[in-house]
């Protein structure tokens, strides 16, 4: 199944230094996710000023319990980055170029 999260960051004073100090695990864990096929795309949520308060990404996995158990091992969720995650079923479209 294809899912979209949504993970919005807490927003108190210290939420960004949380987010750089557990940047580098998050990525290490994204390129295992890319590696098995589990991530699709996905990136920071920007702020009108540039910074980082949040994240998007499109996963694949096979059970909603899989999904879970990769939200709540994720960096950003147990070093209490993210505050807030929605979690939607998709259906994505590929696109290709011509």
């Amino acid at each position: 199944m294809q899912f979209v999260v949504t993970a919005y960051d807490f927003q108190d004073a210290e939420a960004i230094d949380r987010r750089l100090a557990m940047r580098k695990a998050h990525l290490a864990g994204i390129t295992r996710m890319v590696e098995s096929g589990n991530f699709l795309s996905g990136g920071a949520i920007l702020d009108e000023s540039g910074k980082m308060i949040g994240s998007s990404a499109h996963v694949e996995f096979a059970t909603r319990v899989e999904l879970e158990s990769w939200l709540k091992s994720d960096p950003y969720a147990s070093g209490r980055v993210w505050d807030r995650v929605d979690v939607r079923p998709i259906k994505l479209l590929s696109c290709t170029k011509p």
